[in-house]
């Protein structure tokens, strides 16, 4: 009876300790957290986070990061669920938070809510766009971001393994908003389709394939961070440009006949004119 006591007892301890735990983690979703590599199970990483161990699963990791044991990171808690054994405690390191909670760790106008994140879109290892926008007069919010001489913004990207960040300017104006989105390709016009909210955009020649960016990248990027479909094409840049050419075109065919007409009599006059001194010359 004695012994039945002691482990039922137990039991209740280990369970209590398991509720207490798991309502901690709990707490921490979608949250920052360091952590220190324990081991690596094939391309699955278990971290330490301390009072628990975390799960770094490849579809969570940064593509091409490798991770040594003993390694110090720090990720993001996706999330937490309940298990017999503790919590099942899943991390990430790709996820679009993890760039918002770094920012807001670097930047201290994030932290006291002078600038405000307002859309993040990200391909972890590659690049992320992120627009900022700023509640309080006075404060530049890329610069905020970016830093004196891009420190704040390097060592967020050094802590993301070298990602590429663009700091973008958010706006209430779609048109005005799409046309920052696709920076640093510079924006003609854009037109909206309210209802089936899609964005035709024109650019020039020469700036085509860097709004469209590698591999459709930039522009991929910026329609997850606008919510809008964005289409981009360099005919639609000046149909009133184009009309404008149209006219001079028949305006220069109008001086060029007016040239020919004129050119037998120019030729004229000249072969009058040159044959004129060279008569006393052979005589």
């Amino acid at each position: 009876a004695a012994q039945t006591a002691k482990q039922v007892i137990i039991q209740k301890l280990r369970e209590a300790e398991r509720n207490v735990q798991f309502s901690d983690f709990k707490a921490k979703e979608r949250t920052l957290i360091n952590g220190i590599v324990q081991r690596i199970e094939g391309d699955t990483v278990l971290v330490d986070l301390g009072k628990g161990v975390g799960v770094l699963f490849p579809s969570e990791q940064i593509r091409g990061e490798k991770y040594d044991i003993g390694q110090r990171i720090k990720v993001l808690i996706l999330h937490v669920e309940p298990a017999t054994r503790g919590p099942k405690i899943t991390l990430s390191r790709s996820h679009p938070d993890i760039v918002r909670k770094l920012f807001e760790m670097e930047v201290p106008e994030i932290f006291n809510g002078a600038v405000e994140i307002k859309a993040v879109a990200r391909e972890a290892g590659s690049r992320s766009k992120i627009a900022v926008s700023s509640t309080q007069e006075g404060i530049d919010p890329i610069g905020a971001c970016v830093g004196q001489k891009g420190t704040r913004v390097q060592t967020v990207m050094a802590e993301l393994g070298g990602e590429k960040i663009d700091i973008i300017e958010w706006s209430e104006d779609p048109v005005k908003f799409i046309a920052n989105s696709l920076s640093p390709a510079k924006i003609i016009n854009v037109q909206l389709d309210m209802e089936e909210k899609e964005a035709k955009v024109g650019v020039l020649e020469d700036q085509l394939s860097l709004a469209i960016g590698k591999a459709g990248q930039n522009v991929r990027l910026a329609a997850r961070l606008t919510a809008w479909k964005i289409d981009i094409n360099q005919e639609n840049v000046g149909s009133s440009s184009d009309s404008d050419a149209s006219e001079e075109s028949t305006e220069d065919e109008v001086d060029e006949d007016v040239a020919v007409e004129e050119t037998p009599v120019e030729s004229e006059t000249s072969d009058e004119a040159t044959a004129t001194p060279e008569h006393p010359t052979d005589v």
